[in-house]
This record gives C-alpha cells, sequence and structure tokens, in this order.
C-alpha cells in the first residue's frame, strides 16, 4: 500500500514539474520563434505571428475592468480605433525586453487612431506599476489577476502565451497576433497593416 502511494506521489511531483516547465517556457521566449513563411499566414520578426484575412476575422470581446491606475476601463472606449492589446506581466522576462518596443510604437500611431492597452495578468499592483515606470508606459493596463479577462479571447484568436499582442481592426474584429516577444518592425508593420485598411 505504501509503495502505490510512494509511485502516486512520485507520478503527481513529475506532472507538477512538466507543468511548471511548459509555464516558464512560454514566458522564457521558447514561444517566440520566428517563421517566414508568409504563405502559411506567418510573419518573420520577434515572435511568432499570424495575420487573419478581413473576410476570417472574429469579433474580439468586450474585455473591460479596472486599470493598475484604478479606472474603469473597456475595449468599447475604442470604438473605431485599432486596439492593440498585449498580455504581459513584470515577472516576464520576454516582457520586459518588448516593453520600450511597445511604449515607441504606441507614442508613434496614437495620431493615426491606434490605442494600446495592456492586460497584466498574474501578478502584483506594486510589481506592475514599478514596470510601468521603469519602461515609461503611458498607455492603460487591464488587472488580470486571474487570467480571467485572457479567457475572454478563447472564441476568437487566443493570447496563449505571455506576452502576447493581439491587433484588432477598426470594426472591432482579430486581425493579428504576435506569441512571444514582438520587435518594433514587425509590430510598426502588423499595426500599420491593419491601421490603413478602410472599414
Amino acid at each position: 500500500m505504501s509503495s502505490s502511494r510512494g509511485v502516486r506521489q512520485t507520478i503527481a511531483a513529475v506532472g507538477l514539474v512538466a507543468c511548471t516547465v511548459l509555464s516558464l517556457a512560454a514566458c522564457s521566449g521558447a514561444a517566440a520563434r520566428t517563421s517566414s513563411g508568409d504563405a502559411q499566414g506567418f510573419v518573420s520578426g520577434g515572435g511568432t505571428a499570424v495575420v487573419i484575412d478581413p473576410a476570417d476575422r472574429v469579433t474580439a470581446p468586450d474585455v473591460k475592468g479596472v486599470t493598475l491606475q484604478g479606472d474603469s476601463l473597456s475595449l468599447s472606449d475604442f470604438d473605431g480605433d485599432v486596439i492593440v492589446l498585449n498580455v504581459w506581466g513584470s515577472w516576464c522576462a520576454p516582457c520586459r525586453a518588448e516593453a520600450p518596443t511597445l511604449q515607441e510604437v504606441a507614442a508613434k500611431t496614437r495620431p493615426d487612431g491606434v490605442q494600446f492597452v495592456g492586460l497584466n495578468t498574474r501578478d502584483q499592483a506594486a510589481a506592475a506599476l514599478a514596470f510601468e515606470r521603469r519602461f515609461g508606459i503611458e498607455y492603460p493596463s487591464l488587472v488580470d489577476a486571474d487570467g480571467q479577462l485572457q479567457l475572454a479571447f478563447s472564441d476568437s484568436l487566443p493570447p496563449s502565451a505571455i506576452p502576447s499582442t493581439l491587433i484588432i481592426d477598426r470594426n472591432g474584429r482579430v486581425a493579428a497576433r504576435v506569441l512571444g516577444a514582438t520587435t518594433y518592425t514587425q509590430l510598426q508593420g502588423l499595426v500599420d497593416d491593419v491601421a490603413a485598411e478602410t472599414k
């Protein structure tokens, strides 16, 4: 009896280690593979990107909640704009690596009707606010302590790694997604393409 209990405990421990390794792999950049197969819908650059043809796009959920600064925010507040939604955590090294790029592209594209929104997940408020100060992040971030806001995208194009970036077109549909850390060239190109589309 004690021998079978030991086997069960060993199996449970191995399972826990495997889950932890898989979770950390997403944040460590393992999900940030580059593909040059443009014909397959991927865009070369930092993370792995997929672009959705306008005819195949699904409406993004109207994610709403409270920002790190305590303000109420909903994606529908930006109707008619392109929205760049970035899922991040202060504990995530690739998130720190891409933060300056996100802020730079956000500042550059705001006059073109592009709004950046962060989705701060599984984080502590003090650490997240320190992250924003460190990298000069000026756009708002919704608090998603338990990951429930992130799950709202399960029917469209889920941001299934941290970091992930979704680009929502002016009609409120998910147009592109980057899994893993993005680069300036990749993100600017995707945003420019979506912003140039007519409604």
